[in-house]
């Protein structure tokens, strides 16, 4: 009998859209009773590898999407039924044992060998060894691979704007005819340096997102950058340009110095980021909820690491003297907010309207 726990990840892998197949050397009918305890999608149905022998490949290639249990075939049977399904442009992962599955797992795109009862050859002809050889952890490892996938995108939807948005302000600075920039080459190392260490590295310890094994698996040719986020990119890009060179210009006319006014922009820009972190965390869900803002303890490290730098580049004689900073007032500090965290409801506000377009299609 099945384990319980392969039971659960079979519906686990049905909800994130992947279809679970099985192919045994064993009896017909017994095939047919474990594929029912396992509660597969199509367990009326059983081909034997005698029928396959029968079909034509044309038929068969009309029937393999809609098949679930093949019973007493040969090694031929599996690597046929491998590669009639990739000519369907599916992503096929094959799970084996032997020696005679040693074919098949090497033309599948995910070779998944038996760590402990696996053969030499089977390993050797696979992607991925289980060390456990339980198939729930198939399904965890697709969990996992999705995570990462997820917090690799998060991390460059986070760091792309930081630079666009820089390289925005130094545009708009020239544009404007300004002869001293906002932010001088130290100031932006600075903010670079910091808030990659910091902000950017917090999510890569982003835990899975809900919904992470109930939605279909991507598209194996869309790229990282799709075309919502390079227009996410540009969108936040704009918002930091606009709040930090508005700021920078409203302290340029008040007449206190380049000093004091590159200071403001900076910790404007950094306050920004810390802001537009909290949006990171969620492509497309809304992080207006308690998971959402304190979910990841590591971001919330983050920002108070992050905070201690910033007062440090702004009161520390030391570090003014390197950056060409100084101290500015509680007042001053407040405006920073105010301005910097327009980008958490601007960017919530356009995933809401994302949200809403992806329900009405």
């Amino acid at each position: 009998p099945p384990r319980e726990e392969a039971i659960e990840a079979v519906q686990t892998c049905g909800l994130a859209g992947i279809r679970v197949k099985m192919i045994t050397g064993d009896h017909g009918a017994t095939a047919g009773a474990i594929a029912r305890q396992l509660k597969l999608v199509n367990v009326d149905e059983v081909l034997t590898g005698q029928e396959l022998e029968l079909m034509s490949e044309d038929e068969l290639r009309q029937k393999v999407s809609d098949v679930d249990v093949y019973a007493r075939v040969d090694p031929e049977h599996k690597l046929l039924l491998v590669r009639l399904l990739q000519e369907q442009d599916l992503i096929v992962a094959m799970t084996g044992d032997g020696v005679n599955d040693a074919p098949a797992l090497k033309r599948a795109d995910v070779g998944t060998a038996m760590g402990h009862n696996g053969t030499e050859a089977a390993k050797e002809a696979s992607e991925m060894v289980l060390a456990d050889d339980n198939f729930a952890s198939i399904a965890h490892a697709v969990e996992e691979g999705r995570t990462v996938y997820d917090n690799l995108k998060k991390a460059i939807l986070f760091i792309l704007p930081t630079n666009g948005g820089e390289a925005l302000i130094i545009l708009a600075a020239i544009l404007f005819g300004f002869h001293q920039l906002p932010l001088t080459p130290v100031q932006i190392l600075w903010v670079n340096m910091i808030t990659a260490v910091t902000l950017a590295l917090a999510l890569a310890f982003e835990p899975p997102e809900k919904n992470v094994m109930q939605r279909p698996p991507r598209d194996a040719h869309e790229p990282v950058l799709t075309t919502h986020l390079i227009w996410r990119v540009a969108f936040v890009s704009v918002i930091l340009m606009i709040g930090t060179f508005g700021l920078f210009l409203w302290e340029m006319e008040q007449n206190i110095g380049i000093e004091h006014a590159r200071t403001v922009a900076v910790n404007t820009l950094v306050m920004f980021e810390i802001f537009y972190l909290f949006n990171s965390r969620y492509i497309t869900a809304s992080v207006f909820n308690w998971e959402g803002l304190t979910g990841n303890r590591y971001v919330l490290i983050a920002i108070g690491i992050l905070i201690i730098f910033q007062l440090g580049f702004t009161y520390l004689p030391a570090l003014q003297s390197l950056f060409g900073t100084t101290a500015i007032d509680f007042n001053i500090w407040l405006r920073i907010l105010l301005v910097s965290s327009s980008v958490l409801l601007l960017v919530e506000l356009e995933k809401y309207f994302v949200r809403r377009i992806g329900r009405s299609k």
